[in-house]
């Protein structure tokens, strides 16, 4: 891969490219933006130019340590990654692994903590200890380059170093090796030690189009136009979230429950919305949270469809007929309102609340809505309410 097979970000590559062009390439940068938008990529990328043996603004991807570089392979090259206390050291192998095979796939354990399941989750913490520092960072970079013209460590996600970790890095920015570049990067800078800010260029990435992260998709992963383009405005400018999406065998089945569950909460077909509740209620609270989520993308295209009709720009575009029957057919409807409900039943299934009787509630108030006549919230304080379901707190609607 060379500065032209990334995705975007001219304005970054530019910069890094005039770097090594002219010799003046900083002992550290901080590529810091919204994840998922190329900052390993551009980093990898970037390592290899250092590397390249042509010596020229970009690397060749034919000589020796262009090869070493793109394989995770290069002595004097070094890629970090947070990881739990307690990760498998094959698991993290393979990770990199992965990154080698595509630097815009999300390998880390904290946006992926299984790589066999995108839609897991963990609330174990991946963090940069100290011993990893000494042990994988100041003994690698102290000495000069094995074969290569640099030393180079890539850490991603160098927010989440602990206190002593960021101490222990700092003093190795404070006096770095000759030739050593270190590239570090984040989405969230302020998290880090002022004094590492300090000693870093930074560089801010942008979100990507949704144009070119469906020509990505198209091109890199041999997806149609239809679900890639689907797929690109739903990653919210971020390329690695749209892999995760196209990996989700579940994603395209969710949307489908959604669409089934406007249907049969405004028709009010009880033998069928009753299915669709226990369906989706099956799925469980995480499952759920992503369910509703997909609601929310759902409703905002009605809003723009409404505003600004065939020229909205729809996240579900392979869904524009469903949309303009909705708007057409049920101009009644509050979307704001239906908005609000869906924010708060995703908090109450965050609060633990009861699934079955959440989206109950839910799809009676969505009817409301659709009939222009739609209660406020889903869920009254014990005081507020007298009906049969005060004993639960929820607020009794339709």
């Amino acid at each position: 891969m060379s500065w032209t097979n990334l995705i975007g970000q001219a304005r970054v590559v530019e910069v890094l490219r005039r770097a090594v062009g002219g010799g003046r390439v900083p002992h550290a940068y901080l590529f810091h933006g919204p994840d998922g938008v190329g900052k390993c990529a551009l980093a990898l990328e970037f390592a290899k130019t250092l590397q390249c043996e042509r010596g020229e603004a970009e690397a060749c991807d034919r000589c020796l340590a262009c090869t070493k570089v793109s394989r995770m392979l290069h002595p004097d090259v070094h890629v970090l990654f947070p990881y739990p206390k307690d990760a498998d050291a094959d698991d993290v192998t393979e990770r990199l692994q992965r990154l080698a095979q595509n630097p815009y796939a999300a390998v880390d354990f904290v946006r992926r903590p299984s790589l066999s399941d995108p839609s897991k989750t963990s609330n174990k913490q991946a963090l940069y200890p100290v011993a990893r520092i000494n042990a994988e960072l100041r003994r690698a970079m102290s000495f000069r380059p094995v074969e290569g013209r640099y030393k180079v460590a890539v850490m991603t996600d160098a927010d989440l170093l602990r206190v002593e970790a960021a101490n222990a890095f700092l003093k190795l920015l404070e006096e770095p090796g000759p030739q050593t570049v270190f590239v570090l990067t984040t989405s969230r800078p302020d998290r880090l030690l002022p004094t590492i800010l300090s000693r870093c260029q930074r560089l801010r990435f942008d979100v990507l189009p949704a144009e070119a992260i469906e020509a990505a998709l198209v091109a890199r992963e041999g997806l149609a136009a239809g679900p890639a383009a689907a797929l690109a405005r739903m990653a919210d400018g971020s390329y690695s979230r749209a892999l995760n999406l196209a990996e989700n065998e579940d994603l395209m089945e969710d949307r489908q429950r959604v669409l089934d569950f406007f249907r049969y909460a405004y028709a009010r077909h009880a033998d069928k919305l009753a299915d669709s509740v226990e369906g989706l209620a099956r799925l469980g609270r995480e499952r759920l949270k992503a369910v509703l989520h997909l609601m929310l993308r759902w409703l905002r295209d009605l809003l723009l469809y409404r505003t600004l009709g065939e020229a909205a720009p729809l996240v579900n575009v392979d869904q524009a007929e469903a949309v303009a029957r909705f708007v057409t057919n049920v101009p009644a409807a509050d979307l704001e309102t239906m908005v609000g409900l869906v924010e708060e039943a995703t908090e109450l299934v965050e609060r633990n609340v009861h699934l079955h009787l959440v989206l109950t509630v839910l799809a009676h108030a969505l009817h409301g809505a659709m009939q222009g006549r739609a209660p406020e919230r889903l869920y009254l304080p014990l005081a507020e309410t007298n009906g049969p379901l005060h004993r639960l707190g929820v607020q009794q609607v339709g």
